[in-house]
């Protein structure tokens, strides 16, 4: 079994008056499956109120589903006496890190998380420098996180879950209040810990870019997976993305457009390396 699995997963949000009577049910996700194999770094897209988010808080079991299975490395998500290993295996990323950081100085925080989890002080201390190292921020370490920019915050973030030595991450659309800058920062970073720490990504987001370079992408919409493959397969198919309401790369849309044209440049360019040549080729 894979690092995450969800089968036939169906998960209802259901709204009830003051008595406790059903008042509507949201159906969030629909008949999902999936599974990501350890080390993988699978990327998940969708607009908003696709379930993307929903799916994401089934991972860490903060939610469990109304119906189907969520495994975790194995642990079913619904078995209670599982919740702590569970979340020690997937550390969750969300969007505001501001939401994440709860110490005055960038090492304490860090730490604090591994400290939960009753490490020995001398442990916590090695983790809390290999993480940061591993984000690029060890020598922010003394410095208050509130003095920070966003994408520096959120790597800060990063390396809290990182110091609990996560076999899995689970990112929750983790750039989403950051400037293009901090975005390149935060992606960069956690492609890094995919590589060299061979930590399973799992990347909940809406940006094209950060998908590029993923081994696997899940389009969902309306609570089911509507697409999924590599990202030169997923955007070979600009049309179908489209009426996901989702764009593509501004270089693979470019060489869509120049296809429609009647240049023969391949489907799926996914960089301007990759645009230059096919047009070299032409020329």
């Amino acid at each position: 079994m894979g690092m995450i699995k969800a089968e036939n997963l169906i998960f209802e949000y259901i709204r009830r008056d003051e008595e406790g009577n059903v008042e509507s049910i949201n159906r969030a996700i629909d008949n999902v499956n999936i599974e990501v194999n350890k080390g993988d770094f699978v990327a998940i897209l969708g607009h908003n109120g696709s379930g993307k988010s929903t799916m994401a808080k089934h991972i860490n079991a903060i939610l469990t589903p109304t119906e189907g299975t969520v495994w975790v490395n194995g642990m079913n998500t619904k078995e209670e006496n599982k919740i702590w290993d569970i979340r020690q295996t997937a550390g969750m990323v969300f969007q505001n890190p501001d939401n994440q950081i709860i110490a005055t100085v960038v090492e304490e925080d860090v730490g604090f998380g591994a400290e939960n989890l009753g490490i020995p002080t001398e442990e916590i201390w090695k983790r809390v420098e290999e993480s940061l190292k591993a984000v690029g921020m060890l020598e922010y370490r003394k410095h208050s996180p509130n003095k920070l920019s966003g994408g520096q915050k959120q790597r800060v973030a990063i390396a809290g879950i990182m110091a609990m030595k996560p076999e899995c991450i689970v990112l929750d659309e983790p750039t989403a209040m950051l400037d293009p800058i901090g975005r390149k920062e935060v992606i960069q970073t956690i492609h890094e810990l995919n590589k060299r720490e061979k930590v399973t990504v799992l990347l909940i987001t809406h940006y094209m870019e950060e998908v590029i370079h993923a081994d696997k992408v899940i389009v969902m919409d309306r609570g089911k997976v509507v697409m999924h493959g590599t990202p030169r397969e997923i955007f070979s198919k600009v049309e179908e993305l489209k009426q996901y309401r989702l764009a593509v790369p501004q270089v693979t849309e470019l060489a869509y457009e120049l296809r429609k044209e009647g240049l023969e440049i391949p489907k799926g360019i996914l960089n301007i390396e990759e645009l230059v040549e096919a047009i070299s080729r032409i020329a």
